[in-house]
């Protein structure tokens, strides 16, 4: 799909996250239609409330050429790799699994996130209970990493060892979920 807004001089476009890297800054799309790589910017990243985004995510984009060639401009959506389903656990019914999009989505701040452990923890705003987050869950959602501190919007279960994220979305798209 490609939708041009010829007053901003930008081009919209579908594709997927060829990889980005949050510790350079910057990664690259490859549009569903083809053509070169499209520079994807941590500051365009941050502008959508992400700090980073998982390789193989859908992403919807407006381009603009540059002299140095095409660059992600603004985020509309991303949406999680192909394959990507419910993070299917013990911890969960097919009942709640069936109902994830329907689930309340309560604001969290990430306590801490490790990658390479693949999991981490977020407090829901006003409780005490840490909610679990795991990789998995994370890289469903279109994620890569959290950082501490980072605001996000969570659906959550009670799991047989406490509570534990379902979905994760940034916060921005939780407020515009949520509106």
């Amino acid at each position: 799909m490609q939708e041009e807004d010829k007053a901003l001089d930008r081009i919209r476009i579908q594709g997927r996250v060829k990889w980005f890297d949050p510790v350079k800054g910057f990664g690259f799309i490859v549009a569903d239609s083809g053509g070169p790589d499209i520079l994807l910017h941590a500051n365009v990243l941050r502008n959508f409330g992400q700090g980073s985004v998982a390789d193989g995510a859908g992403i919807d984009v407006y381009v603009q050429k540059t002299a140095r060639g095409a660059q992600a401009v603004e985020i509309m959506a991303i949406r999680p790799p192909e394959g990507a389903g419910a993070a299917l656990t013990e911890d969960l019914t097919p009942e709640q699994i069936s109902t994830i999009a329907e689930m309340p989505i309560q604001p969290a701040r990430v306590k801490w996130f490790d990658k390479a452990k693949g999991f981490g923890f977020a407090n829901v705003f006003g409780l005490a209970e840490d909610v679990f987050v795991h990789v998995e869950v994370l890289r469903q959602s279109g994620f890569a990493d959290l950082q501490a501190g980072e605001a996000v919007g969570l659906r959550i279960v009670e799991g047989k060892r406490g509570r534990m994220a379902v979905q994760v979305l940034s916060w921005e798209a939780a407020l515009r979920r949520s509106a």
